[in-house]
């Protein structure tokens, strides 16, 4: 009992100052989102990732991401995907393009849990079956190009990491859709 009030006392604690910080992603980091279930469910708990659920949705990979895992996600936040060029994303969320958008989710997932120390540069293979290239620089981590915003947000399958960028396969082009 007073291990679950400490729990539940540090979450709120971390909320209140997570709600004074500056414009950088809402991300999690807490005990609590470890405790908040599998990748989609803590996904679905962070309004930064509302677009990126919503793919999820459409591509019909919610189930996938509920599975036993472990699973890596690099998880663009909604302005990544906003910077997409314009009409894109929509048309990835038509059903004529389900297969197309499950390519490009697919290829942000990595077979099992990498933490952030755990990174090494160089390609990764995806879930989707082509490499992701991880570069490290006194920066912080890119992959493709995409910034590394947030690492470590814990999942009971897994563990995401936040980039501030789509990546997309190199055999995928959006303005072909």
């Amino acid at each position: 009992m007073r291990k679950s009030f400490m729990v539940a006392a540090a979450a709120v604690a971390l909320t209140v100052l997570a709600a004074c910080g500056d414009d950088e992603p809402n991300v999690e980091t807490t005990v609590a989102a470890a405790e908040a279930g599998d990748i989609v469910a803590v996904a679905s708990g962070n309004p930064d990732f509302s677009t990126l659920v919503a793919a999820v949705s459409a591509a019909g990979l919610v189930e996938t991401l509920q599975g036993e895992g472990p699973f890596t996600v690099f998880a663009p936040t909604n302005a990544a995907f906003e910077a997409l060029p314009a009409g894109i994303l929509d048309k990835l969320l038509l059903p004529e393009n389900k297969d197309v958008l499950v390519k490009i989710l697919t290829y942000h997932v990595v077979a099992g849990k990498v933490m952030a120390a755990d990174v090494t540069a160089g390609d990764v293979p995806s879930v989707e079956g082509q490499t992701i290239a991880v570069t490290t620089n006194d920066g912080g981590v890119q992959v493709n190009g995409a910034n590394v915003v947030a690492t470590d947000v814990a999942a009971s399958n897994g563990v995401i990491h936040v980039i501030d960028a789509v990546i997309l396969p190199p055999d995928v082009d959006p303005a072909a859709l």
